[in-house]
C-alpha cells in the first residue's frame, strides 16, 4: 500500500517517518516475489532496503548522486525511483537490467557491474562538481567484501586529499558472494566505536583553533586517546572521518549519520552494519545461494528449476579433485568465489593447497606466479569477465617469465542475465596478443577434463575457456590425446569445411546437419586450440573445401577467426571465407539463447548465413 505511493524519485519523503518501517517490509516482500520468478541478486538487495530508504530520505535525487559498488544492490534504489513496473522483466531481454543503467535512468549516476570501482568513480564525480562550482551531494556505497580489492585503496588514498565532502558509505554484511577472508574482514569485525567519538573528536578540534599554543601537546593526547577509544584505526590514519558503526536496518540513525557526514569538509566514511538476507530465512541461512538465485519457491526456498545435469563448473570441480589427489603440487586460487568456480570440493579436500584471496583479481594472478615460481601447478579459477581486470599481472607476472599457471576461465562466452558487465566475450582477444600464452576450449565435458590433464603436464601458462551452463556429453566416442596446437578432425567430407572453437562444436554440429539435409558435403573440425592455431589444418581444409567457416563464442576482432583468415593468406589461399562470431559489441542481458539467436550465433542463423555465401 505504501509503495504505490511511490512513482517516481524523492515520493518517499511524503511517507510518515512511522510508515516506513511498514514500508520496507512491503519492500522485501516485492523482492523476494518478484526474484522467485525471474531470479536476481536476492540477498544482497534484502540486506540494503533501510540502507537505500535512508539515503533516498537524506537526499535530493537526481542532483545528489549514489554510485552502487557492483551494483547488484540497488534493486530497492530502482523501485525509490519508479521502476516498480520494470521488475517484470527484470535481467530479461530488452527489460530491466540488474545492475544501475544510466540510460535507464537519470538518478543511475554511474553504469557498475564489477567490484571496488566505486569510491574511484565518485570521487571522479566529486571533482567535476567542484570544478563546476556545484554543491551537490556524492555517495558511494561500497560493500566490506569489495574492500579486498587494491582499487578501493588507491581511491581512498587519493579521497584523503579532499577538502570538500565526499561520503563513503561502507556497507558491512561480512561476506562478498561467499563469506569474507582476510585482514580487512578481520579488523572490520573488531571496530566498534564509542558514542562518544565524534562529538570528543570536534570538541578537541574547537580547542586547538582556540589555544593554538597548546597544539602539539593536545593533538598527541588526541591521537593517543583516539587509539584507546577506538580499536582500529585505519580508515581515519587514511585521512577519512569516520563514523560509525551504525546499524544499517535502523532508518532514523542512518539518516541522522548521513546528515552528520554531509557537514564533513573532506571525505568521510559511514561504517553500517547490515545483514544479507534480511528478512527471508533461507537466504539469511544460506548467503551465498542467494546471493545470484535462479528462480525458487518462495516457502522453501528451494530452486524453482533444480538442475538435473551436471555442468561444466561441476565438471572441472570434479577434474580439479582427481588432479590434486595424483598431484600434491596443484595448488587452486579463487577471488572470492569458492561455490561460483566449482572449487568448494577441493577446498573441504585439499584445505591446505587452497586459496581464497577474496575480491582481488589482480593479487590472484601475481599470487599465482609466486606459487608457480616456488615450484607448484596453480590453477586460477576465475570467470571470464572478472580475469580482464588482472590483464597486466598476467602480461608482466606470468607470461614475461613463462610460468606455468594454469587459467580455468569460467563462464566463458554469452553468460545472460547479468549483461554486459558480465559476458565473457573479449578472452580470446585479450589473451591472444601475449607471448607464451596457450589457449583452448573444449567441446564437450570430457574434453575439458582431458584439457586440465594436459594443461598441468604443460610447463608454460595455459587458459582453458569453458561456458556456463550444461557440459555438452555428445561427441564421446571423439576423444583424441590432446596434442599442443593440434586441432580434431570431427567429420571430414569437402565442400564446407567447419572451423568450431569450444562451445561452438555443439552448434556446427546443428548446422552440419541442416546443410546435409539441403545436399551440401560438410566437414567439422574441433579447433580446440585458439594459440597456436593449427596451421597445418587449416591449409589442409583449403585444398578441398570451397568454403572455410570459423565459428566462436568471442567478438570478431581479435578472435580465432582473424588468426585462421590470416593463416590462409600468408598461405596464399583464396578459399571463400565466412567468420561466424559475436558482434564487437556489448551484449545485453537476456536468455542466452535468444541472445544467440538476435546476434545471430544460433544454428538457424549460420546455416541461413552460409546458404547464402554459396550460393553466391
Amino acid at each position: 500500500m505504501f509503495l504505490e505511493q511511490i512513482s517516481k524519485e524523492n515520493d518517499i519523503k511524503n511517507i510518515a517517518e512511522e510508515d516506513r518501517l511498514a514500508l520496507a517490509e512491503e519492500i522485501r516482500q516485492f523482492l523476494i516475489e518478484k526474484i522467485s520468478v525471474t531470479g536476481g541478486h536476492l540477498g544482497s538487495n534484502l540486506g540494503t532496503v533501510e540502507l537505500t530508504m535512508a539515503l533516498h530520505l537524506a537526499l535530493n535525487l537526481p542532483e545528489d548522486k549514489i554510485i552502487w559498488d557492483v551494483g547488484h544492490q540497488s534493486y530497492t534504489h530502482k523501485l525509490l525511483t519508479g521502476r516498480k513496473e520494470g521488475f517484470d522483466c527484470l535481467r530479461q531481454f530488452h527489460g530491466m537490467s540488474g545492475f544501475p543503467k544510466r540510460k535507464e535512468s537519470e538518478c543511475d549516476a554511474f553504469d557498475t557491474g564489477h567490484s571496488s570501482t566505486s569510491v574511484s568513480a565518485g570521487l571522479g564525480l566529486v571533482k567535476a562538481r567542484d570544478i563546476q562550482g556545484g554543491n551537490n551531494t556524492i555517495v558511494a556505497v561500497i560493500g566490506d567484501g569489495s574492500l579486498t580489492g587494491g582499487m578501493a585503496y588507491e581511491a581512498m588514498n587519493n579521497a584523503a586529499k579532499l577538502v570538500t565532502n565526499y561520503i563513503i558509505i561502507l556497507n558491512d554484511n561480512n561476506m562478498s558472494i561467499s563469506e569474507n577472508v582476510g585482514g580487512v574482514s578481520k579488523y572490520l569485525n573488531n571496530i566498534r566505536t564509542a558514542t562518544g567519538y565524534q562529538d570528543l573528536k570536534e570538541g578537541i578540534s574547537n580547542a586547538l583553533r582556540k589555544a593554538p599554543g597548546l597544539v602539539n601537546r593536545i593533538r598527541r593526547a588526541k591521537s593517543s586517546f583516539k587509539q584507546l577509544v577506538i580499536p582500529g584505526m585505519f580508515f581515519e590514519d587514511m585521512g577519512l572521518t569516520y563514523l560509525g558503526p551504525v546499524d544499517g536496518h535502523n532508518i532514523n540513525d542512518l539518516i541522522r549519520v548521513i546528515n552528520e557526514a554531509k557537514r564533513v569538509k573532506g571525505a568521510v566514511l559511514i561504517h553500517a552494519i547490515t545483514q544479507k538476507g534480511k528478512g527471508f530465512s533461507p537466504a539469511e541461512r544460506h548467503p551465498a545461494r542467494f546471493h545470484g538465485a535462479e528462480p525458487f519457491d518462495i516457502e522453501t526456498g528451494l530452486p524453482a528449476n533444480p538442475r538435473t545435469v551436471s555442468n561444466y563448473t561441476d565438471v572441472f570441480s570434479t577434474v580439479m579433485c582427481k588432479l590434486g589427489q595424483k598431484n600434491d603440487k596443484v595448488v587452486a586460487i579463487t577471488a572470492a568465489m569458492p561455490d561460483g568456480t566449482g572449487l568448494k570440493r577441493f577446498r573441504n579436500m585439499y584445505p591446505e593447497r587452497f586459496f581464497d584471496v577474496g575480491i582481488a583479481e589482480e593479487h590472484a594472478v601475481t599470487f599465482a606466479a609466486g606459487l608457480a615460481a616456488g615450484g607448484l601447478k596453480p590453477v586460477v579459477a576465475v570467470y571470464s569477465s572478472f580475469l580482464q581486470r588482472a590483464y597486466d599481472q598476467i602480461v608482466h607476472d606470468v607470461c614475461i617469465q613463462n610460468l606455468p599457471v594454469i587459467f580455468a576461465i569460467d563462464r566463458a562466452g554469452l553468460v545472460g542475465s547479468d549483461g554486459e558487465t558480465h559476458q565473457g566475450i573479449f578472452d580470446f582477444t585479450y589473451l591472444s596478443g601475449i607471448p607464451n600464452m596457450t589457449i583452448c576450449a573444449p567441446k564437450n565435458k570430457w574434453e575439458l577434463s582431458d584439457m586440465m590433464k594436459f594443461a598441468v603436464s604443460l610447463d608454460a601458462p595455459i587458459a582453458i575457456r569453458y561456458p556456463r551452463g550444461e557440459a555438452y556429453a555428445g561427441l564421446e566416442e571423439y576423444r583424441e590425446a590432446i596434442e599442443l596446437g593440434k586441432a580434431e578432425w570431427i567429420y571430414r567430407e569437402c565442400e564446407i569445411a567447419l572451423f568450431a572453437v569450444g562451445s561452438m562444436v555443439k552448434t556446427a554440429e546443428e548446422v552440419r546437419e541442416k546443410l546435409k539435409d539441403k545436399g551440401y558435403m560438410v566437414s567439422l573440425i574441433n579447433a580446440r586450440f585458439v594459440k597456436p592455431i593449427d596451421r597445418e589444418a587449416v591449409c589442409d581444409a583449403c585444398s578441398d573445401h570451397k568454403l572455410i567457416v570459423t565459428m566462436e563464442e568471442n567478438v570478431a576482432c581479435g578472435g580465432y577467426g582473424e588468426k585462421v583468415l590470416s593463416c590462409m593468406k600468408e598461405n596464399v589461399k583464396d578459399n571463400d571465407y565466412l567468420n561466424i562470431s559475436i558482434p564487437d559489441a556489448y551484449i545485453e542481458h537476456g536468455n542466452v539463447s535468444l541472445l544467440k539467436k538476435e546476434i545471430g550465433l544460433d544454428a538457424d542463423s549460420i546455416v541461413e548465413r552460409i546458404l547464402r555465401r554459396m550460393q553466391q
